[in-house]
């Protein structure tokens, strides 16, 4: 006999059997009602400070790691300042020794030429010379009409002939006078034109140390903001370190499709180098070694960059001494040339398997090999994408270089957000823990309704019986006129 049969013949009927243990069950529920709503409350809020401590420490963490990233973030802005700094002026001051250390050559050139452009003006200025003042006496005496004396007409013929003399004369010397004032002038037009020139020169170059400087001045502000720290600053930067994120990734993909093509126009004959039944692992050592040849290719590149100082990956690179940075520049840029000749023949050897692979498929399925015409433009082609790539693959250093720089503020950004979210789930959770303890204890009353029911009809019953007890030991109000109350003070009676 199992223990439901023997729990439900306390009584001769199971319908009794059931009720009395409902009963007594119930009675059970109702008397252990204060501890489990005691238990349940200390488990909600058990739960509830617990998670509040642990989104508390998550918080701390989320701020140590916002003040971290806001370090990182305006230091790297510094340092990206310092550099536009420094490579500013230096331009400026390559443009000041190009332009300006002439100046003073051009000074003293300038001051002869105007020099010289003051005598020819003061040459120029000189008024011709007129004619002689008794030519207005010969002229009066030329008007004299003849009288028919032969003597005055021989006379007048005379001083007339020497009056068209001396007036061609000075006509002459005029006209030569005249023309010598404008030769002068002409000299002086291209001396003019040559110092307009140079002055306009000379106005570019202050007019593009000008520019410099209100970049300088630029920059300047700029580098004062970061090192002010200002959120400004910071929302510039995080801003500007998102988008070099986002676009150095994109350059990044598109050069490693170009490792892809430069990956498959070299496996196929490095096969034929190095065995194509070896591997090295679950990979082809043909695979693995044409890989390697391009990882070498890139690494080169690298150090190429590093020692242009178009890139700062490598600080002991850029802290070489000018030569012997300069001696690395010429070896990495002699293996680099090595290795894109290398890829080039292997793309011309790529070129002939395929073509020998193809007639031996021909030979195999038993048709004849056909006599194609065979062109050198895609051989050509091979070889020039062959030699080029590796070269191309050498400006990757630029995008990895913004891309490592900008990771670590994008990175520290989804870390904060994510702890900031397990703040938020961790508080979510230990409210959800404290609202279920209530809820459990309202269940639970639910459960135990009718003792609580008859709890409350008890009660109120008890409630009514004192209060008609308390009425009982009232005394008799003064309306009725049956009493008074106790004498106040003064010996007063005081009416209730």
């Amino acid at each position: 006999m199992d223990t439901t049969s023997i729990l439900l013949q306390i009584t001769p009927i199971p319908f009794l059997s059931i009720v009395i243990w409902g009963l007594l069950i119930l009675a059970a529920m109702y008397l252990a009602r204060k501890p489990f709503h005691r238990s349940v409350g200390a488990l909600g809020r058990l739960v509830r400070n617990a998670m509040r401590l642990a989104a508390a420490s998550v918080v701390q963490a989320e701020k140590r790691l916002e003040t971290r990233n806001r370090e990182v973030l305006l230091k790297a802005g510094l340092d990206h300042a310092e550099r536009h700094l420094e490579r500013e002026f230096d331009r400026i001051s390559q443009a000041v020794n190009r332009d300006l250390e002439s100046y003073p050559k051009l000074q003293r050139n300038l001051q002869e030429t105007l020099i010289k452009l003051e005598e020819d003006y003061r040459s120029s200025t000189e008024i011709p010379q007129s004619l002689p003042d008794w030519v207005k006496v010969i002229e009066a005496i030329a008007k004299i009409k003849p009288n028919g004396d032969h003597m005055v007409a021989n006379m007048l013929e005379e001083i007339h002939q020497t009056l068209a003399e001396q007036h061609k004369t000075a006509l002459d010397r005029h006209r030569k006078d005249v023309a010598q004032r404008h030769g002068i002038l002409s000299r002086m037009l291209p001396v003019w034109r040559g110092m307009h020139k140079t002055l306009e020169g000379l106005e570019k170059s202050i007019s593009s140390l000008n520019l410099r400087a209100k970049r300088i001045d630029q920059y300047m502000d700029e580098y004062q903001e970061t090192r002010r720290q200002t959120d400004t600053a910071y929302r510039t930067l995080s801003s500007s370190s998102l988008t070099q994120f986002f676009i150095s990734g994109l350059v990044l993909l598109v050069a490693i499709g170009g490792a892809v093509i430069n990956f498959n126009l070299i496996a196929l004959p490095m096969s034929e180098m190095v065995g194509g039944a070896s591997y090295i692992g679950p990979y082809k050592t043909s695979d693995v070694a044409g890989l390697v040849i391009i990882c070498l290719e890139i690494c080169t590149g690298l150090f190429l960059m590093e020692s242009l100082r178009v890139t700062r990956l490598f600080p002991i690179i850029g802290s070489m001494d000018d030569r012997m940075r300069k001696n690395f520049f010429w070896i990495a840029l002699g293996l680099l040339t090595i290795l894109a000749g290398v890829e080039s023949a292997l793309a011309f050897m790529r070129d002939r398997i395929a073509a020998d692979m193809e007639a031996l498929r021909q030979t195999l399925a038993g048709v004849s090999p056909g006599s194609m015409a065979t062109s050198i433009i895609p051989t050509v082609g091979q070889m020039v994408m062959g030699f080029i790539l590796p070269f191309i693959l050498t400006f990757v250093a630029i995008p990895l270089e913004s891309f490592v720089a900008s990771s670590r503020t994008v990175l520290g950004v989804v870390a904060a957000w994510s702890l900031r979210t397990v703040a938020f789930f961790l508080r979510l959770a230990g409210n959800l823990g404290f609202y279920l303890g209530r809820f459990l204890a309202n269940l639970y009353d639910l459960l135990i309704f009718p003792a609580l029911w008859l709890e409350g009809v008890v009660v109120r019953a008890m409630s009514r019986n004192n209060a008609k007890e308390t009425e009982r030991e009232q005394p008799p109000s003064v309306e009725d006129g049956q009493g008074y109350a106790p004498a106040a003070e003064g010996g007063k009676e005081v009416a209730e």
